[in-house]
């Protein structure tokens, strides 16, 4: 898959970062492999977390945002895949795009719909970050893109009446 930029440099990588790294990890892991969100969790928990890179792992992560958020879209893939659908170019479906795309924006939907203490704009930027780690700029753009509209859907006051972005949807 060209135009992924492996994370190489840990001192780049806060904990609440490295926590949504790792669970858009998960997040991929359970949408390849069909795993329990609960078995992944703890496999992660044991395994990657507070690992070295090189060991596969994530050295710095808040393990408690990393278990809410998968556990949390794990939970409502199903809601958020409408979510992301219902802002998708009516020529593309959720069904068609690719695994780790996809948990990057469950991850991202996840958290903004679901923790209303963190602004949408910050949810947003860091999603984009970590897609950029590993996405080409064209998907990177795309979770951008998802993100901004469903935040504007969900959270138009966070926007300060700013609806540019949003987009009505047949219905």
């Amino acid at each position: 898959m060209s135009g992924r930029k492996p994370v190489t440099d840990p001192s780049a990588i806060d904990p609440r970062r490295g926590a949504r790294l790792a669970a858009v990890q998960a997040l991929y892991q359970i949408a390849l492999t069909s795993a329990d969100s609960a078995i992944v969790i703890t496999e992660f928990m044991r395994h990657r977390l507070g690992k070295a890179i090189e060991e596969g792992g994530v050295p710095d992560s808040d393990p408690q945002l990393f278990a809410d958020l998968v556990r949390g879209a794990a939970a409502t893939s199903d809601e958020l895949d409408d979510m992301i659908a219902a802002v998708l170019d009516p020529e593309w479906s959720v069904e068609r795009l690719e695994l780790l795309l996809l948990a990057v924006l469950r991850a991202g939907a996840y958290e903004i719909s679901a923790r209303p203490d963190l602004p949408v704009r910050v949810a947003i930027s860091e999603y984009v970050a970590i897609s950029a780690a590993f996405l080409g700029d064209r998907e990177t753009g795309l979770v951008n893109g998802i993100l901004d509209r469903i935040a504007r859907s969900l959270r138009p006051d966070d926007f300060g009446g700013d609806t540019r972005g949003q987009r009505e949807t047949a219905g």
